[in-house]
């Protein structure tokens, strides 16, 4: 697609002026912006950030959750020709300094008063950070601040200039161009700083078209607009893509109130990672122990059945008349209602990205009716690598490359990929992007896998964290950790795991439990217990995880790569593993190398056949407050299994 994102909404503006383009959910009630009514917000903002001295090629910082005035914002910035930047809005300060002082941001737009306080912090270390607009003004009216105003003051100023000016927005969006930057997208800078991914129009629309036309989106879907905008993956699915086809973008309330909200929508198109679907599944399972016996039996009864037949259903195979029509009954009695409960009874097609997901996590939501798809790709890659076509989806694939992509293995087994999505570049960092970006114009993903027989891509683990076990029986052996931590956590009762075993002769695991389940499960038995700390200790508690371990075991001995990544020893941590105390990134994912050395007395603990291991940790509270968290950690042995020979 050779446009750029102001022109596309000019066009559904024209074409389709009164339809609606974007909900958001204001105190309990749903208000619609229409596309014309979206441009005119846009040009007023176009003007009124151009009158505050905003230029071409400048970036400006956008932080909040999606909102239609932040969505306004960015496409204004594009209007001129300047760069939007989203950052995380659940960022603690001192992460926004290094992007906003590494592209030399002056103006930035935020949401509501903690952001603005977050900017008003790092001013002093920022000191060309001139401008701080929020769209939000609750809590800020006695703020007195250089440089401090509200979006409906610059959007009613810019109206003043637009009829002064009428020609102005217009010919400012006449000199962009399809190559011109877009917008740049910060890495979540899993080691040291992180990276500005600059992107074009072209790549992101080239990708989000692709990605359109592949599962035949049009007008009519609705989205539900609930992750960070300075996602990619959220930036895709409802910015990009929502300008290539024109379908309603609804932004929920806040974040507390998304399932509900999600209901209410019952969106035709979602994305999530797969956190958020175990998040849902764990939910599902919580409520039905809660539940009576009969319906608890009927459930699992049903489930059974869906687990057998669903998938099949779902890839158009063909099923038995007995098997179809139990069914249909479970669809009556049992996935109907739970997808209804879901807020998925409307959804034609799901996607999850971002993390490799649990096969069995996977297999379960289409197994009752949901199509949920795998797809590959990065921030580098603009999202679209690869796509899994209906009635050709496997829980172990991320589907074939979509249009226009190349792929291949290097000797090491490395994913290279040329795509017209490829980054323009690293801003400023023209050394890793040398790295990346070869001069034959391959992307270098750092991600192992295959293709395999049926043209499928296959994604094993990072290249850095496929390792071998060294000594002990299965020397040699291949250890992917991501792998053994996804098994880990499709169990409803673990939240996060930590898998240990390069250059070690076995394989060791710290687990975070769940505390909703967990608690929830404890409180049916009458288990007294004082907070996360006290609960994760219990001695049931261990007992049910290693139960968990154990299954995962037993299903790893059937794998013939793998059967050596059996867990021998694990541990329960004592707090949940966290952003804000380093331990993930900004999207959830694990930082492996951190933990390791973090806790690296449990680490010693576990490999030294200790059965247990006081230790002290500091932790960051919401509030800004630093605090220590004390435990004498239980460390326990679980059960291995023989590998288990393929028929011949």
């Amino acid at each position: 697609m050779r446009t750029t994102f102001p022109r596309l909404l000019i066009q559904h503006a024209s074409a389709r002026p009164d339809a609606p383009a974007m909900r958001e959910k204001e105190y309990g009630i749903w208000q619609t912006t229409s596309w014309r009514q979206m441009l005119d917000r846009v040009r007023h903002l176009a003007a009124g950030l151009h009158q505050l001295g905003l230029r071409r090629g400048e970036h400006l910082v956008v932080i909040g959750a999606n909102r239609p005035s932040l969505y306004a914002t960015m496409l204004a910035t594009q209007s001129l020709g300047a760069i939007p930047v989203p950052l995380y809005q659940d960022a603690v300060a001192a992460e926004c300094v290094f992007p906003i002082n590494n592209a030399e941001v002056r103006f930035a737009v935020v949401e509501d008063q903690e952001q603005v306080d977050k900017m008003l912090e790092i001013r002093t270390q920022c000191p060309q950070l001139e401008h701080i607009l929020f769209d939000d003004p609750r809590g800020l009216r006695n703020y007195d601040a250089p440089g401090l105003a509200g979006l409906k003051e610059i959007e009613a100023a810019g109206a003043v200039f637009c009829q002064e000016h009428p020609d102005f927005f217009q010919e400012e969006v006449d000199k962009g161009q399809p190559d011109d930057v877009a917008a740049m997208f910060f890495t979540s800078g899993t080691t040291g700083n992180p990276k500005g991914v600059v992107h074009t129009h072209y790549t992101l629309l080239n990708r989000a078209e692709v990605g359109a036309k592949f599962d035949k989106l049009t007008e009519k879907e609705e989205v539900l607009a609930y992750l960070p905008p300075a996602w990619i993956g959220q930036n895709i699915f409802s910015y990009a893509q929502w300008l290539c086809c024109g379908y309603v973008v609804n932004c929920p309330e806040s974040s507390n109130t998304v399932m509900i909200d999600l209901k209410e929508i019952g969106p035709t198109y979602y994305f999530a990672p797969p956190r958020i679907f175990e998040g849902m599944l764990t939910s599902v399972m919580i409520r039905m122990e809660d539940s009576g016996a009969l319906k608890r039996k009927m459930f699992h009864y049903f489930m059974d059945v869906a687990r057998r037949v669903g998938p099949q259903l779902m890839d158009g195979k063909p099923v038995g008349l007995g098997d179809r029509l139990l069914y249909a009954i479970g669809n009556l009695l049992v996935y109907g209602p739970l997808r209804n409960n879901l807020g998925f009874s409307r959804v034609r097609v799901a996607y999850t990205a971002g993390e490799a997901i649990g096969p069995d996590l996977f297999t379960f939501y289409r197994s009752i009716g949901i199509n949920l798809k795998q797809l590959y790709g990065s921030t580098e890659t603009a999202v679209f690598v690869c796509l899994q076509p209906d009635h050709e989806v496997r829980a172990d694939t991320v589907g074939v490359p979509c249009e226009g992509v190349e792929i291949k293995l290097s000797d090491a087994g490395e994913i290279l990929v040329r795509s017209p999505g490829l980054l323009k570049e690293y801003y400023k960092n023209p050394k890793a992007t040398a790295e990346v970006l070869d001069a034959d114009g391959w992307y270098h993903t750092s991600d192992a896998g295959f293709i395999d027989a049926s043209g499928h891509l296959k994604i094993i683990d990072r290249v850095k964290d496929v390792g071998r076990l060294k000594g002990g029986p299965h020397d040699g052996a291949m250890f992917a950790p991501k792998y053994v931590e996804n098994k880990l956590k499709f169990f409803s009762y673990i939240k996060e795991a930590v898998a240990f075993g390069d250059g070690r002769e076995k394989v060791c695991a710290m687990i975070n439990i769940d505390f909703e389940a967990v608690g929830n499960w404890a409180e049916r038995r009458g288990l007294p217990y004082a907070g996360y700390t006290d609960l994760a200790g219990k001695p049931e508690v261990y007992a049910l995880i290693q139960e968990c371990v154990e299954k995962v075991n037993a299903d790893l001995s059937r794998d013939a790569m793998l059967s050596g990544s059996q867990i021998h020893r694990f541990l329960i941590l004592h707090k949940e593993l966290d952003a804000d105390d380093g331990e993930l990134t900004r999207t959830n994912k694990v930082r492996r190398g951190f933990i390791g050395e973090k806790y690296a007395v449990l680490v010693d603990a576990l490999y030294g056949g200790k059965t247990e291991q006081y230790i002290e940790t500091q932790v960051k509270f919401e509030d800004g407050r630093t605090g220590l968290i004390s435990a004498t950690l239980r460390i326990v042995d679980a059960k291995t299994y023989a590998p288990v020979q393929a028929a011949a």
